[in-house]
Parts: structure tokens; sequence; C-alpha cells
């Protein structure tokens, strides 16, 4: 600023206040200036940022496929390493997976699989939990946590984690029971041991007598009465929970399955006395340690040798050897538990067979032996071991067939082959059931020894039927001239004045003559129709199922038969009758049936006077479940307007109607299976 020279110091006010003005003025201009000059900027480095994130985002993308394809890779060397049992190479592989793909939920849980298997469940437990946090919902996490936790013997956490996956998908309640079921028998064990051991510490003397008991019978090489004797012994002692369980923890179980004296006794096939003694002996030990012990149990099951040696024990030649076998089997096979252990453990081919042998003792035995075998027919993992073994099993139940009832338990014989149809309802067995011409053939064998006398075999021959019906599900039946044999002596059966097997028999027949025109004209011959009648005015709603699916085949492809019908249901009162049934099975057949009958030339006319079109109708356009009564409704209905004229002209407007839902029908035969 310059200075003037003035009179006054008023002109030099002034003057400083212009220029201030003229600077604040310069200043604002600049600012504004560089104001604008930043908010290009900004709107340029803005457009660049959002162009560098896009850059950088596919840039990450293109990483994560190549991490993600050297991760599968990874993932795929450890499944191979762990498959083959090498635990460790599986978890380096596990974990290089991860290096690539931190998420990768699957490498989490296989890396914690491996660790169960090495014993390290702390590491197993955090890596389900990182496997959680990618997935809160991974039921395979929870799994193995519950595992580990289980063998950590946390277990109130074990059972969370097994309510977790229960909650996640409520359809794996089997397989969560099951995981509950091992906690609480754990659990159980692990209080029973802490039991024993304070009883033991406490110098209680049966506890003290058990383990002074299995330390003497560890001496080797000693004669077998003085192992029989001891362990006779040690069997009485046997008396409550804290006794068993000491025999587990003090290695009772391996003591004597590792015995080379006692292991002398069991593998000979002709025993003397005192090698049958030293058998029994250690049977009844194994019954008396398993009483209510299901850790016993499991032990027992789980030794090496023993799911060979029960089954060949049941079937050696010593008949008390076979009979304690058999109460141990007995005994293991009261629970749940049990039964799975039993299927797990043992060699079933060689229990089946075994127990099949029963057959021919003493009525009490021999029931037993079937009553073992129909429990464990009942469970899923059996059935599902029989259809997958079926071949090297079906000897055996040939042989059963072959059996003469006249010298066999007929009780048992009778559970045995309710036990054959019942695994036959499966479609896997039956194919296999039926294709085997020995089995077959037994199957007839049997039917003619029981036709000899069928009230003497009437309850063998209830069953066998049964079993029959379901091998003539098979479709087509794999012989026809087995069809044929089977026919005839069904149509042989139909003279019985047994209810059950009436009905059973007509089952069969239901069943065979659809698989060949020849076993139709036979039947008949020898009168079904007139049979089926019969059936239908007295039977049952079963006998009726049958009757009507008998005559449903016989009139669609015989002009006798349809006009045999005629003949014995005059006005087709038994058919029309059959059309009000509750039983959808019953409804398409009857009306299957009455149109076959329809293609006879005066058998129209009668049915003029009844309300027989508006039912044909109603069934027609109903909402059956099965679309057959439908549709054999509407061929009937068609065809009886088709052979009666006046039908039309006395239901022009039904009828109207009927050809507006009905011109899609075909006239194709509809048989149901019952």
């Amino acid at each position: 600023m310059t200075l003037l020279p003035t009179c006054n110091g008023s002109a030099f006010l002034v003057h400083t206040l212009i220029n201030q003005r003229a600077v604040l003025e310069i200043c604002f201009c600049f600012v504004f200036m560089i104001t604008c000059a930043l908010q290009n900027a900004d709107e340029i480095n803005s457009e660049a940022f959002l162009a560098s994130m896009e850059l950088d985002a596919k840039e990450r993308a293109r990483r994560r496929r190549e991490n993600k394809v050297l991760a599968d890779a990874l993932k795929e060397k450890g499944n191979e390493a762990f498959a083959r049992g090498d635990y460790k190479a599986a978890i380096v592989c596990y974990s290089e997976g991860l290096d690539k793909l931190k998420d990768m939920k699957v490498l989490y849980t296989n890396r914690a699989q491996a660790y169960l298997k090495l014993g390290d469940y702390q590491k197993a437990v955090v890596d389900c939990e990182w496997a959680l946090k990618c997935d809160e919902k991974c039921t395979k996490a929870y799994f193995h946590m519950g595992k580990a936790h289980l063998a950590l013997k946390n277990y109130s956490v074990a059972r969370e984690c097994y309510q977790k996956i229960l909650e996640i998908k409520p359809r794996l309640q089997t397989q969560v029971k099951d995981y509950l079921n091992q906690v609480n028998l754990q659990e159980k064990a692990d209080l029973q041991e802490k039991e024993a051991h304070r009883s033991l510490d406490s110098g209680k003397n049966t506890a003290v007598t058990v383990r002074n008991l299995l330390e003497t019978l560890c001496k080797p090489d000693q004669t077998p009465l003085f192992y029989a004797g001891g362990i006779e012994i040690l069997t009485e002692m046997m008396k409550d929970d804290t006794e068993r369980t000491l025999f587990r923890t003090h290695n009772g179980f391996s003591l004597i399955s590792e015995n080379e004296v006692l292991r002398r006794c069991f593998s000979r096939a002709r025993k003397d006395a005192v090698e049958e003694m030293v058998c029994l002996s250690v049977l009844r030990l194994w019954q008396a340690v398993c009483t209510g012990n299901e850790e016993n149990q499991r032990l027992l099951l789980e030794c090496p040798d023993v799911g060979r040696l029960l089954p060949s024990l049941l079937a050696t030649r010593a008949l008390s050897v076979r009979q304690q076998s058999l109460a141990l089997l007995l005994q293991l096979a009261q629970t749940d538990h049990g039964r799975s252990l039993v299927i797990s453990h043992l060699d079933l081919t060689r229990l089946l067979e075994a127990l099949v042998s029963f057959l021919d003792f003493s009525d009490k035995e021999a029931n037993s032996a079937m009553g073992l075998l129909t429990d464990l027919a009942l469970e899923e993992r059996f059935q599902v071991w029989f259809q997958a073994n079926l071949p090297g099993v079906l000897l055996a139940l040939t042989g059963v067939l072959k059996r003469d009832p006249l010298v066999t338990n007929a009780s048992a014989l009778c559970r045995c082959i309710a036990i054959m149809g019942n695994l036959s309802a499966e479609a896997a067995v039956r194919r296999q059931m039926s294709a085997c011409e020995e089995f077959r053939e037994a199957c007839l064998g049997l039917m003619a020894r029981c036709e000899e006398d069928v009230d003497l075999f009437r309850e063998v021959l209830y069953t066998l039927l049964g079993l029959v019906m379901n091998l003539c599900l098979q479709s087509p039946i794999v012989c026809e001239v087995w069809a044929l044999e089977v026919s005839r002596r069904c149509m042989f059966l139909l003279n019985s004045q047994d209810g059950g097997i009436l009905t059973r028999a007509a089952g069969v027949l239901s069943r065979t003559l659809s698989s060949s025109q020849k076993i139709v004209e036979e039947a008949l011959r020898a009168g079904v129709v007139k049979k089926m009648i019969k059936f239908l005015k007295t039977g049952g709603q079963t006998a009726s199922r049958y009757a009507t699916k008998t005559l449903a085949v016989c009139t669609n492809s015989c002009h006798e038969a349809r006009e045999e019908v005629i003949r014995l249901d005059k006005k087709f009162g038994i058919l029309m009758k059959l059309l009000s049934s509750e039983d959808e099975i019953v409804v398409g057949n009857a009306a299957l049936c009455l149109g076959n009958c329809m293609e006879v030339p005066y058998a129209a006319p009668p049915l003029l006077k009844t309300d027989i079109v508006q039912v044909l109708l109603r069934h027609a356009g109903s909402d059956a479940q099965k679309t057959a009564v439908q549709l054999n409704a509407g061929i009937a209905l068609a065809k009886l307007c088709t052979a009666e004229p006046r039908a039309h002209r006395s239901h022009v407007t039904i009828l109207g109607w009927a050809a507006s839902h009905l011109t899609s029908l075909s006239f194709d035969c509809h048989f149901w299976k019952s």
C-alpha cells in the first residue's frame, strides 16, 4: 500500500479501505477459481476411481476362479489320500486348498473328518466352526462337530449339534435318532465305568474278585479245564453293572478272544467233551456280561473273530453249543441297538443259513430261530443287505421250500416262508426270486405237497400262497409254463372250504391269468367265472378285489366269459352293486368288465331301466385318484351307447355332455393290480 501525503488522516483511511476491498475481491476470485478446479478434478477422479474398482473386481473374480480350480484339484487329491487311509496327507491337501480359497466349506468339513480319524478332536471342532461361518446350515459340519464332542465326552454339546441337524433337515430324523442314541449309550457307559472304578477303589469284595479272576485267567498255556473253571466262577460274579463294567474295563473280551487254548476249542469242528464245556462256559459268560449292558454288547460284537464265530457256532454239530449260541443272539437282538450291532458285525449269509437249519429242531428252538430272523428282517439295513446278497442265500431259501411239511416244524416253516413273502414285496428281490427256476419250482413242489391234505397243511399253504402272489406281481411273469401250473393248482384250491385259502388262491389267479390266453381258456373250462361270481356274492372286500379283477381279465379276452357273466349275473345286479363300491380298484375293474359285456348283442337292453348311464357318467367325470376309474367308466358308457341306440334317445342331454368329455378316451384295456 502506497502512503500519499495528505493534510489530514481521514483521506488516508478512505484510500486504505478501498484498496482492501479490491484485495478481497481478488482473493474471492482466486478461491472461486480454485474451487471450480477442485470440483472438476473430483469429477474426473470419481470416474477414474469407479473404473479402477471395476477393473479390480474383474481381476479379483478372475483370481477367484483360478483359485477355485486349484482348490477343487487339491480337494480331490485330499479325498484320494483320505480314501487310502493317509489322513495326514489329506490334511495337507485340504490346508493347501484353503490357502487358495478361504471360504470353501467342504475343505473345512473334509479336514475335520481327517482330524477325527487321527483323534485330533479339538482341531476338528475348529474346522467345523469355520465351515459354519461359511454356511450356517451346513449339516455335515454339525455331524462332524457332534462326533468330536462325543469323543471329548462333551455329551450335552454333542446332542445340541445333532439336534441342529434335525432343525435344518427334519427328514434326517432316523439318522439323528441313531446319533443321539450313540451319545446316550456312551454317556451311560462313561457313568458305569466311573462307578465301577469307585467300587474297585473302595475295596468292594466283588469288584476286587472280578479283577483278580481276570488276572488269573491271563495265565497262558493252561489246560482247557483250568480256563473253563475260572470262566464259570467269573460268570457267577456278573450280578450287576459294576461287575459287568469291570469285566469290560479290564480287557475281559480281549482276554478270551485272544487266548490260544480257547480259540482252539472254538475252531474244532468235532469237539470233545472238554472242548464243548469250554465253549459253553464262554457263551454263558458272554450272556452274563451283556445282560442290560449295551457297551459290552458293542465290544463283544466288534471283536474281530466274533462276527465269524457266532454263525459257525450256530451251525456246529454240538447241540448244546448251538442252543447256547442261539440264546446269546436272542438276548442281543432284544433291542434296536442289539439288532443293529448284529446286522453290522455278523456274517449275515452264514447267520441266515444257520438259523434256517433250526427248522429241524424242536418247536421251541425252531420258533425262536425264526423269531430272531423275523426281527432282523424287519430292519431296513437287513433288507438292504438281503437285496444285495440274495444270489448267495437263494439256495438256502430254496432248501426251505423243498422241506417236507410232514417232518418239519409247521409253525416255524410258516414264519420262514412269511419272511420270504415280506421281503419279496420289494421289486428287486421279487425279480431275483422269480428269475431263479429252482426257487419257482420249489414253490410249486411245496404247493403240490400241501394240496395232498389242505386241512393238515393249511397254515403252510396259506403263507406260501402269499409268497407266490407276490412273485406273480413280476411283470411279465418270467415263465408262462410255471404260471400255467400255478393257475391249475389255484383253480383246484378254489374248491376249498377255507376262506383264507380261497381268497389267496383267487388273488394268485387274478395275477396269472393276464400272462397268457391259454391260462384264461383253461380257467374258463374249469369254471372260474362261476366261482368268481360266487365270490362276489359272499366274499369280503379283498376277495371282491381279486374276483372283479379276474372277471375283467377273462371278459376282456374271451367272448365265452362275457356270455357266462351275463348268464350268471342277470340284469347285471352284481356289477351294478360293485360300481357303488368305495374301493376304486373294484369300481375300475367292474366298469371294465361291464364294458366288455356290452359287446354281447343282447346285453345292453336290461340296463335301460337302471341308472347305469348316470352312474358311469359320475365315475367318468369324478376326481378319482386312479385315472383308470374314469377311463374304464367312459369306455363302458361308450360301448353301452354303441350297443343300444335307445340309450341315446333317452339320455340326449347327458350323452351330449359325455361326448364332449370322452372323445379322447381310448378303448385299450386297463387292468389293476390289487
